[in-house]
């Protein structure tokens, strides 16, 4: 007897339901590591006796294992599927964190730095591409949102901890508690993270089959439109960064804010960019995928040109928040509209390459911006800021463009 086509839509609408459910809980495990060592760090230098400089070793670590795994999930995802992969790198980033607690010394702390690198590497890849192929425009906007509640999320933790009278490694030891739950629910729900385009992608849109094969890796790279959108997630991410690092020495210095209140701008600025994803989640449906990520290069834009422009604090203090706000889809349907530049067989591998280009932009852009603001004047951030803005519209502009094509 066939079975009822309204038992079998709500079995996997269940099913859809509890893997969407893990995919925002998986997005907040993502960000809380990237919280503690803010607070933590100051702890645990005194602790392990090295000058507070000695973070930078670490940071340096992570990110040449956050570079390395996510290019490398992005070229075998398709091979081990994307519940292993999640399985494992979560536990590999568990292990990472567990080694953090039980760290004795900073020489230890560099091997478990790596660890955590290749495991968060691993993560945001293999969530990003899922979702891309799973998730419409909506639930991609606020599972990035949900990544920015975890990373705030992170220096509660730890300032609870600290606050606690308890030692740095309890912090450490409760995220790698949650991401160990988190590797087994994957281990668990392995096979329900079986790829499918969800109705609302751009390349179920444009008739874009779910099942393709697999092409040659040189054929990845010979895309223009992949270069095009590494440069433009690299570019995104640094002014992002860039933004909200040198924004309180420019409210301070040029427009003479008080530290407080220069403090209360920056934290809103970041809220802001949480607010924006919310709120343009519910929106987005409604006024399309290609017009919500264009208005919001445009608004990134108008922005920067209220922060460069001479006048009150006012605004530039509604520049940033402009920026926020306006920022808030870019990332997540960048990643969404992957299959629709560079086509569902290059996807997988492409989102990994896009990853990797934010560690880069995350880092570079950011301290390029400081050198102009330490050696000519905090003024230049929002000119700076301008000059991303424009680059950033121009490469999306023409990876659209290139949509496709090889070299």
């Amino acid at each position: 007897m066939a079975v009822p086509r309204s038992h079998t839509s709500g079995a996997v609408a269940a099913i859809g339901t509890s893997v969407l459910l893990l995919a925002y809980c998986a997005f907040i495990s993502l960000g809380l590591p990237d919280g503690l060592l803010g607070v933590g760090w100051p702890s645990m230098a005194r602790e392990l006796r090295v000058s507070t400089d000695s973070v930078g070793v670490l940071l340096f670590a992570s990110t040449v294992g956050y570079l390395l795994s996510s290019v490398a999930a992005g070229f075998t995802l398709a091979r081990l599927g994307v519940g292993r992969l999640l399985a494992g790198s979560t536990a590999l980033a568990a292990l990472a964190l567990a080694g953090y607690a039980a760290s004795p010394a900073l020489g230890w702390l560099l091997p478990c730095a790596l660890l955590a690198g290749i495991g968060g590497g691993a993560i945001d890849t293999g969530l990003n591409a899922y979702a891309a192929n799973a998730f419409g425009p909506r639930h991609m906007n606020w599972l990035h949102a949900f990544f920015g509640l975890g990373v705030a999320i992170g220096p509660l933790i730890m300032t609870g901890v600290l606050g606690g009278d308890l030692s740095w490694r309890w912090g450490y030891g409760l995220v790698a508690c949650a991401q160990a739950i988190l590797a087994i629910a994957f281990v668990v729900t392995a096979r329900a993270w079986t790829p499918h385009r969800a109705a609302g992608t751009q390349a179920q849109a444009s008739g874009a089959a779910p099942d393709v094969p697999l092409p040659r890796v040189g054929a990845t790279l010979r895309m223009p439109a992949v270069w095009l959108s590494m440069s433009a997630f690299a570019v995104y991410v640094g002014l992002e960064v860039a933004t909200g690092l040198w924004a309180y020495l420019l409210l301070t210095e040029v427009h003479a804010l008080s530290a407080t209140a220069a403090g209360l701008c920056v934290s809103a600025y970041w809220a802001s960019l949480f607010v924006g994803r919310v709120v343009q989640g519910f929106t987005v449906e409604r006024l399309g995928t290609t017009r919500t990520l264009l208005g919001g290069l445009v608004g990134m834009l108008a922005g920067a040109v209220l922060i460069a422009v001479p006048g009150p604090a006012w605004v530039a203090v509604a520049g940033l928040m402009m920026i926020g706000f306006a920022a808030a889809p870019v990332f997540p349907l960048l990643t969404l509209t992957t299959a629709d530049r560079v086509g569902p067989a290059h996807a997988d591998r492409v989102i990994g390459l896009q990853m990797s280009a934010t560690g880069l932009g995350g880092v570079l852009i950011p301290a390029g911006v400081g050198v102009l603001v330490e050696r000519v004047g905090a003024y230049t951030l929002g000119p700076s800021l301008t000059v991303l803005s424009v680059a950033l519209l121009a490469l999306y502009v023409a990876a659209t463009r290139y949509r496709g094509r090889s070299s």
